[in-house]
């Protein structure tokens, strides 16, 4: 299959079929062709800046068609688009500015879970305020202009009429001067993971990587066909973006996506602009629309195929309120472009619940000890690795965290636990990190929750591990209750006795509305934090 980068399956299209809508939100949407147009404008304003092939520009805002623009209007001159996690805070901001070295910087006025993204890079780059691009910032020395695509003037940034102003000096025909050079082998996009401890690293991913997911993995196993419309409502920052992006492009389709998740307004776009594919990957989201008062079970009946990642019992769970939708699920990360394994929506209910599938054609897994590195036969768990044309090369900037995540070969080890079956079907068991250790026993904390998801009264279900003097390690359980719906801690720890076994079960039981939340992920190490100063243990 060919691929094409990313800017030249847009203009493809916009040449096919102009007039038909290639992305929507709630309340804006843009056909292939005015879309083209959009980028192009976009690229030529970033020529006039001074930005040249292979220059990083930066996209920090919620998700809108100005992302969109300049997503594709960098892609379209040979740019590098910096895509930042719009939940990063002022300390990462700074530490992706710095590392990528990002040349601009482009947000805008919409504020995004209170955050001002304007008042953010002003924390994140001191001096911005007064910065006029001839000085180099300290905190970014490669930095030479900030855009807020704003009415209003705000010190330090070019506002949008200067911005589009700025297209007036460079001709369009150097858009497409800049377009011809680009090749699929390029970077066409840096998407910095979320770091736990750490500061975020960097994931080049050139147009195959970036595709890989969306193009391969749609046509061969989700079955894309020609003018689907795709309800995918995640973070144009992530892959769960790009990758039903790249492939509702390939198929000249649309894209349904929302600037703020709200499950009544989710609803009623899915009503109104009958979606044949979905993609909300989390049941954070899915059970939102699941438990709306307004859901019945013909509300996706356009829905031919739906993408959920969680434990099976959540699956099953959801996958019996859709009848007229087939569920499947997925195993992969940012470093493989979003999906490297996929099920089929032929398989059985079993194995769409209790496995991710095959490995997309062109990539190969395996699962080995991540203690010597030996491949393990079918039926032993240990460490998911990867390798194929939808698996990055390395981060950028750091040598040797590329050394360690890489086995001999081009083996990416993904740092998930997984098993693997005599068919070549992945089964996740949860990240190694994620395994507590509980009076010399271990335990997957995805199990853990995956059984607690069975209890009528429990929505979500998230297990970390607290020191203890004893056991070394004891599981503690957060947990949040359908709407509705009581239980108290006494009862959700009873309801595991005589049904797992006794080190797995919850010793610690608290209940939550709100999760701390990175880019798609709940961020445990903000729970173990948690739970560790409320018991007063270090």
């Amino acid at each position: 299959m060919t691929t094409y980068p990313l800017g030249e399956l847009l203009l493809r299209g916009a040449a096919e079929h102009p007039d038909r809508d290639c992305i929507v939100l709630t309340d804006e949407r843009a056909t292939y062709g005015e879309l083209e147009a959009s980028a192009r404008h976009a690229g030529r304003s970033l020529i006039a800046l001074g930005v040249e092939p292979g220059d990083r520009v930066g996209i920090l805002m919620a998700n809108c068609l100005d992302f969109v623009d300049l997503l594709f209007g960098a892609s379209l001159i040979g740019a590098v688009p910096v895509l930042y996690n719009a939940r990063f805070k002022a300390r990462e901001i700074a530490h992706v500015t710095a590392d990528a070295g990002v040349k601009v910087v482009v947000t805008n006025d919409i504020v995004e879970q209170h955050t001002s993204y304007v008042d953010l890079l002003y924390r994140a780059l001191p001096g911005l305020d007064a910065h006029d691009g001839k000085a180099p910032l300290e905190s970014a020395p490669e930095l030479k202009a900030a855009v807020t695509l704003a009415a209003s003037q705000t010190p330090g940034f070019l506002n949008r009429s200067d911005f589009r102003t700025l297209a007036e000096q460079c001709p369009d025909q150097a858009v497409d001067e800049r377009r011809e050079l680009v090749r699929a082998n390029d970077t066409a996009v840096m998407i910095y993971t979320s770091g736990t401890t750490a500061m975020p690293k960097g994931c080049p991913l050139t147009h195959v990587v970036l595709q890989h997911a969306g193009v391969v993995g749609g046509r061969e196993r989700l079955g894309l066909q020609a003018g689907d419309a795709m309800w995918a409502p995640l973070p144009m920052f992530h892959t769960a973006f790009t990758q039903p992006l790249t492939g509702i492009l390939s198929v000249g389709g649309t894209l349904l996506s929302m600037t703020h998740f709200e499950a009544g307004a989710a609803l009623e776009m899915i009503r109104r602009e009958r979606p044949t594919l979905m993609f909300p990957a989390f049941p954070t989201i899915t059970m939102q629309l699941l438990n709306h008062a307004s859901y019945n079970d013909d509300t996706f009946a356009s829905i031919r195929t739906a993408i959920n990642v969680g434990p099976p019992e959540e699956l099953r769970a959801m996958q019996a309120r859709m009848p007229h939708t087939c569920q499947i699920t997925v195993f992969g990360m940012t470093e493989t472009g979003g999906s490297a394994a996929m099920c089929d929506p032929a398989d059985s209910l079993a194995l769409r619940s209790e496995c991710s599938g095959r490995a997309l054609p062109g990539n190969e897994i395996q699962i080995r000890d991540d203690a010597t590195g030996a491949e393990l036969p079918p039926g032993e768990p240990g460490e998911i690795v990867a390798r194929g044309p939808g698996v990055f090369a390395g981060y950028y900037n750091a040598p040797e965290k590329t050394t360690e995540s890489f086995y001999e070969g081009g083996w990416f080890r993904t740092g998930d636990l997984g098993v693997m079956d005599a068919g070549g079907r992945v089964t996740f068991r949860g990240r190694l990190k994620d395994m507590l250790k509980v009076g010399g026993e271990n335990v997957a904390a995805v199990e853990v929750e995956g059984f607690l998801a069975t209890h009528p009264a429990v929505d979500l279900a998230q297990v970390v591990a607290v020191p203890d003097e004893k056991y070394g390690e004891v599981p503690a359980a957060f947990v949040e209750l359908a709407p509705g719906a009581s239980a108290s801690a006494q009862e959700i720890i009873d309801f595991c006795h005589d049904e797992i076994a006794s080190f797995k079960i919850p010793r610690f039981v608290r209940f939550v509305d709100d999760w701390p939340m990175g880019a798609t992920k709940i961020l445990k190490y903000e729970l173990r934090e948690r739970i560790c100063k409320e018991l007063g243990i270090s």
